[in-house]
């Protein structure tokens, strides 16, 4: 289920219309729906925009739980509060945390200031006992080469330990901002660290 609205505007997102618009359908149709996919599907994705924002979001997901299905979500991380809580209440099953960059080109890539925020839930999920991940979309004019291995510090600093995924950015599709095309010759090195495995994703 995608969510309308977020409170980043990343210069690479593949999702304006999602990010700019307006959602279409509400919750009673979602969950009408899927009523009658009981047995048939194993979980529920949540994504966006940024699905933490909506106001109803933890009454939702109690819905979904209580029908029996998983839940992920997809997330910024830009609303701990939010995190924790669904943490404490295990709400979510999976979470796919967004990693932007550091902070000296955050606000850049991001158009916010949220970083402080996103540190908080990449905290709040390494002491948790939720299964999760770390995600970065690359783009080699938005992150340089020495950027990408100071994030992977980073990480490390953090006691984060698993693997780290990192997609490219897709060439010639539709985003927030105007971009160059974004070279793909970091995928060719091995950024892999004794705790930290970096697997770059098609």
């Amino acid at each position: 289920m995608w969510f309308a609205g977020c409170n980043m505007r990343c210069l690479y997102c593949y999702n304006p219309e999602i990010v700019l618009g307006k959602g279409k359908i509400d919750f009673q149709t979602v969950l009408n729906f899927l009523k009658t996919r009981k047995g048939l599907l194993d979980g529920v994705v949540l994504s966006g925009g940024e699905c933490t924002l909506h106001h109803k979001i933890i009454d939702f997901i109690k819905e979904i739980k209580a029908m029996g299905f998983a839940v992920k979500i997809d997330t910024n991380g830009s609303n701990p509060k939010i995190l924790n809580s669904l943490i404490r209440n295990r709400l979510i099953d999976y979470v796919a945390l967004d990693y932007k960059s550091l902070p000296h080109t955050f606000k850049k890539l991001t158009q916010s200031g949220l970083f402080s925020e996103f540190e908080e839930s990449l905290k709040l999920l390494i002491q948790s006992d939720i299964p999760f991940e770390v995600r970065t979309t690359f783009h080699s004019s938005l992150i340089s080469e020495s950027d990408f291995v100071q994030m992977i510090r980073y990480l490390e600093t953090q006691n984060f330990e698993g693997n780290y995924y990192v997609q490219h950015f897709i060439n010639n599709v539709p985003t927030l901002s105007k971009l160059d095309s974004s070279n793909k010759e970091i995928q060719f090195k091995d950024f892999s660290t004794s705790k930290i495995k970096v697997v770059f994703r098609e």
